[in-house]
């Protein structure tokens, strides 16, 4: 129960460090304000698949967490009426995003392996170096 915790930890913070990082865009430089978004969602993703399958491996959480971000990327080129008002709303807007970007995928690819470390090194206690 505490591994799931810590979990749940490293979710609520990639989501206030996301959030943060568009509301205080003008007091950060601008590199991270374009990047970070990205960055963080896709380490939120990563920790949301460790608290939900908590008994699988780290290896595993990092390819379900990869195939997710790009599966979510993608449906951006799925320009129906009914999603694109689904993508207008806040919610909609940070869950699936508004239009795909190629350079996504590599933000999330760098989120992702940031929240692997994370885990690896933190969360789970192991040496990393």
């Amino acid at each position: 129960m505490k591994t799931r915790i810590k979990y749940f930890v490293a979710i609520i913070t990639s989501v206030i460090l996301g959030l943060s990082s568009r509301t205080f865009s003008g007091l950060i430089p601008h590199f991270i304000v374009k990047h970070a978004g990205d960055v963080l969602w896709a380490s939120m993703v990563y920790f949301g698949f460790r608290f939900l399958f908590i008994q699988r491996s780290l290896k595993w959480a990092v390819i379900i967490s990869v195939l997710f971000s790009f599966a979510i990327e993608c449906s951006q080129l799925y320009q129906a009426e009914w999603i694109i008002e689904i993508r207008n709303t806040v919610i909609g807007s940070l869950v699936l995003g508004r239009g795909y970007l190629t350079v996504d995928l590599f933000r999330y690819v760098i989120g992702i392996t940031i929240a692997f470390w994370i885990d690896k090194c933190w969360l789970e206690r192991e040496k990393c170096i």
